[in-house]
């Protein structure tokens, strides 16, 4: 119904934004992450928004990019997930990392949002897997969707090595390989070496 609002923010707090447009105050609600990448109190914001109208309330969901608004319309098709559970998972999460997470099967990356069990982390992958496409994002370029058992593309053995060893750490697979992929001149280094440039990426 309201594609997006355009105006100037007059208050900020953690799960909602008040945008002045117009002279009239809207309450829009965001996740934990859009809240840290607002501008500031008084300056100019565009957020896309997601209209969720109940009998007893209607209620704008915004983003700052269309990106995250088409990823949260995404994940509020799935069983269980209605809009606040989507912006739990989004507030821990960006939508990039989310794309990831469900295209490498990681449920536990996405079972740390509040509220998110691992049966429903779980759910998200199988509902969504097939509807993100590679294109969605960069990062999914590293995965092998065709291959469950081996989702690190096979671009770099001393990457695969790395990548395996931060799991075995605790690591999630999308923690593991964003840290992996931030390192620079890996291909003049080792395995030993790349996990720890890694190791350093994750504090």
């Amino acid at each position: 119904m309201i594609a997006y609002v355009n105006g100037i923010i007059d208050d900020i707090s953690e799960d909602n934004a008040v945008v002045d447009v117009g002279g009239v105050g809207i309450n829009v609600k965001i996740s934990a992450d859009t809240a840290s990448r607002l501008p500031g109190i008084g300056e100019p914001v565009k957020l896309y928004t997601y209209t969720s109208v109940r009998e007893d309330a209607f209620v704008l969901y915004g983003f700052l990019a269309r990106n995250d608004l088409d990823i949260f319309k995404k994940l509020i098709t799935v069983n269980g997930i209605g809009p606040k559970g989507g912006l739990s998972i989004l507030s821990v999460m960006g939508a990039d990392d989310l794309r990831f997470a469900i295209m490498s099967g990681d449920s536990k990356a996405i079972s740390r949002a509040p509220g998110i069990g691992a049966k429903t982390a779980q759910r998200v992958i199988l509902d969504l897997k097939d509807k993100i496409e590679i294109d969605d994002t960069m990062i999914s370029k590293e995965i092998n969707v065709h291959n469950s058992e081996s989702p690190i593309a096979a671009d770099s053995p001393q990457k695969q090595e790395a990548v395996a060893a931060l799991v075995s750490l605790g690591y999630s697979q999308a923690e593991s390989l964003k840290a992996v992929n931030a390192i620079e001149g890996m291909e003049e280094m080792d395995s030993g070496a790349v996990l720890k440039a890694a190791l350093k990426k994750m504090f």
